[in-house]
């Protein structure tokens, strides 16, 4: 327990307006469910409440949704095979991230959701797993789960850890709790420099700061795409596909737009659809039905076939695989004030990406993209059709842009064995 009387004042006056805040939740899972159902199942987890006691767990992994999820992955598949007896519970906070440990793990991991940053919530959540260290993957900096590791013995690293400079500006807000809250932490495994650096000046120690890069660099590619490609051929046909990837809804009217252009060149393109979020799988289906395109989905169709215009694919965990479908693939989030999403999924697969100018969230993988010009960033919806036009004239720039990110990504691997190195004092034995 800490004996700095303004840590003390600043964590309760945090924990206070937690408490005053809580009834929201309750709000806030009702309104989520109501557009995705899952919110309304296992509320007792987000309250650290556990029906029955558990072996201790030694390792746990928290990776807030599905990207962290995937991120962490190869992390996660090493530690297994070094000891595949050794427990590890994984925390996300999304339904999506939960299905995502589902369908990668089942039952080799536990998943629980991370209670709320409360202090009780989270000294009862480590009181019933006991873990041995925290694995927390990328910017999940909840003060009161920080401290409660320190307080309960449990080392914290960081891992994949970015930090972009507007989050940073974010954090700076509440810059007293924060920056006692990182300097708890043990290691910080940046993925550059860059990071690195901001995540001192928001107070972590330099000393337990290391550059290991970006673990998605090392996520293979899907099994069976080979496999799933011939499937798709059958039933769609040969034909020009291209897919909008983690599109949201202020996207989406662009995305259609520039379908209709692709359409009037080649009549029978097909547009396969994944909406960042899955509440806006019926909304987009309906938008393009709305203007006379005939459309499919997976979890009703399971493939598209020739007349279809558009594939909405709607089920969890099928976007990277059905990248190898593409012949071009448009990342969603880039074109309003998100700050992108994964570019690294159709880059390993070898599809040409086009994004929007809004990318900093990504903004040391979009850098390296650009610098190899193994992607397009344009500017508006103009410029988006423009390049998409583009793109599907030129059969030779596809393939151009597929090696250049074929090499990029070669380049980039190693972050895995960099971070195990980092991190393996902090590890339980197997």
């Amino acid at each position: 327990m800490s004996r700095d009387p303004i840590e003390r004042v600043l964590r309760a006056a945090y924990s206070v307006a937690l408490v005053v805040l809580l009834p929201i939740t309750l709000y806030h899972l009702v309104w989520r469910g109501f557009r995705q159902p899952a919110y309304f199942q296992r509320w007792g987890e987000r309250y650290a409440r556990y029906p029955t006691p558990t072996e201790p767990t030694p390792v746990w992994v928290h990776a807030v949704s599905v990207g962290e999820v995937n991120a962490i992955a190869p992390l996660v598949q090493r530690l297994l095979a070094q000891a595949p007896g050794r427990r590890l519970v994984i925390t996300t906070i999304t339904p999506t991230g939960s299905a995502r440990v589902q369908a990668l793990w089942g039952e080799r991991v536990e998943h629980v959701y991370l209670p709320y940053d409360l202090k009780r919530f989270m000294r009862h959540f480590l009181a019933h797993f006991k873990p041995s260290v925290a694995l927390i993957v990328e910017t999940e900096l909840w003060p009161n789960m920080l401290f409660a590791c320190r307080d309960a013995g449990v080392p914290v690293c960081i891992l994949n850890a970015r930090l972009s400079a507007r989050s940073l500006r974010g954090y700076q807000v509440l810059d007293a709790l924060i920056r006692r809250a990182l300097g708890t932490v043990k290691r910080v495994c940046a993925q550059s420099r860059l990071d690195g650096e901001r995540f001192i000046r928001l107070g972590a120690h330099r000393d337990a700061v290391v550059a290991t890069g970006n673990l998605k660099f090392d996520v293979n590619p899907p099994e069976g795409i080979d496999a799933l490609k011939q499937v798709f051929s059958h039933h769609a046909g040969q034909r020009p596909v291209w897919i909008a990837a983690s599109t949201h809804p202020e996207e989406e009217a662009f995305v259609l737009s520039a379908h209709r252009r692709v359409r009037q060149r080649w009549p029978d393109a097909l547009l396969i659809w994944a909406p960042r979020h899955p509440e806006r799988f019926k909304g987009v289906a309906d938008q393009a039905r709305a203007q006379g395109m005939r459309v499919s989905t997976r979890s009703v169709n399971d493939w598209p076939d020739t007349s279809d215009a558009v594939f909405v694919l709607d089920t969890l965990g099928d976007l990277g695989r059905f990248y190898a479908v593409a012949d071009i693939a448009f990342v969603g989030g880039s074109l309003q004030m998100v700050g992108g999403h994964n570019m690294l999924e159709p880059a390993i697969i070898g599809v040409p990406i086009i994004t929007g100018p809004h990318l900093f969230n990504f903004s040391d993988i979009s850098q390296r993209m650009r610098d190899a010009h193994a992607m397009r960033v344009v500017q508006d919806p103009a410029e988006f059709e423009a390049a998409l036009m583009q793109l599907f004239e030129s059969p030779e720039e596809r393939t151009r842009m597929k090696n250049a990110a074929h090499a990029l990504v070669v380049q980039g691997r190693g972050a895995l064995d960099n971070t195990l190195e980092a991190i393996t004092s902090f590890l339980p034995s197997p």
